[in-house]
């Protein structure tokens, strides 16, 4: 359904959904923050109102107090406590440094990441760490979990997560409830699977990792990438 055709209080929700947060106006923001405005007018053109009477700024916006706030039309105790407390976490949020992605360099990093995770599960798990182009961490997830000698992995899953977080490359891991560390012909043929995938995507498979409770075996160590 086209924008246009909604109600003019859902359009900045939608419009969020459709095009994304960066697109929206500040007064489309605020309106999806109060939820609704009054009888005479949309939530849209109330955080209009509002915004105009601290001229059009956030900093200004954030000194009126609940009270303040509650002299528009429209605005009840509730409503001037969710625009107050959202103006409150962007506050603390601009305070806050980012914190540093920890940065693999090697398969033994990888291990120290994913051995607490793996090392000691009585039952298969594949995880993947998605990395940037500096080989920090943007994200890890479990991928699947199977039973106590294997496990299915959709290699489509994989990528669709790996572009979801913007990666360039992954590390994959599995672990051998055995403790045996030599890989099996399924984890050869999934490896190279994902490593040609990864190539038709631009996204580069860095090691698979076996990982057991003392120990792990890394493809990229052994030339098997």
């Amino acid at each position: 359904m086209s924008i246009k055709f909604l109600a003019e209080d859902d359009r900045p929700r939608e419009k969020f959904l459709l095009k994304g947060k960066s697109t929206l106006s500040d007064s489309e923001l605020l309106a999806i923050i109060m939820g609704s405005g009054n009888r005479e007018e949309t939530a849209v053109e109330l955080a209009r109102k509002i915004l105009d009477s601290v001229g059009n700024n956030w900093h200004n916006l954030s000194k009126l107090s609940v009270q303040n706030l509650m002299q528009f039309k429209g605005i009840g105790e509730a409503k001037a406590i969710a625009i107050a407390t959202a103006l409150e976490i962007g506050r603390r949020r601009a305070l806050q440094e980012v914190p540093e992605k920890t940065k693999i360099n090697d398969p033994k990093d990888a291990y120290n990441i994913l051995h607490p995770l793996l090392g000691d599960l009585q039952m298969e798990e594949f995880w993947v760490i998605f990395v940037n182009h500096h080989n920090k961490i943007l994200h890890k997830e479990k991928i699947s979990q199977g039973g106590i000698s294997g496990t299915v992995v959709d290699v489509r899953l994989i990528f669709k997560k790996a572009m979801e977080q913007f990666a360039t490359g992954i590390f994959i891991a599995h672990n051998h409830p055995s403790g045996n560390l030599k890989p099996s012909q399924e984890d050869i043929k999934i490896t190279k699977k994902i490593q040609e995938a990864g190539r038709i995507m631009e996204i580069t498979l860095l090691d698979h990792l076996i990982i057991t409770q003392n120990a792990f075996f890394s493809f990229a160590n052994e030339g098997l990438l």
